[in-house]
């Protein structure tokens, strides 16, 4: 994913209502795998 990409999913997840914790926590576990960075059902709903 090049940086234009990557861009434009953060803008998109804000756009969606994710704060800014849930789309670091989100990044998070897609390069680390760690569990307790992955997203629930209702991860997308501000909280």
């Amino acid at each position: 994913m090049n940086m234009t990409e990557v861009a434009r999913l953060l803008l998109g997840l804000r756009a969606a209502g994710w704060t800014e914790k849930q789309i670091n926590d989100f990044v998070l576990y897609i390069e680390s795998g760690e569990e307790e960075y992955k997203p629930t059902a209702d991860y997308g709903k501000t909280k």
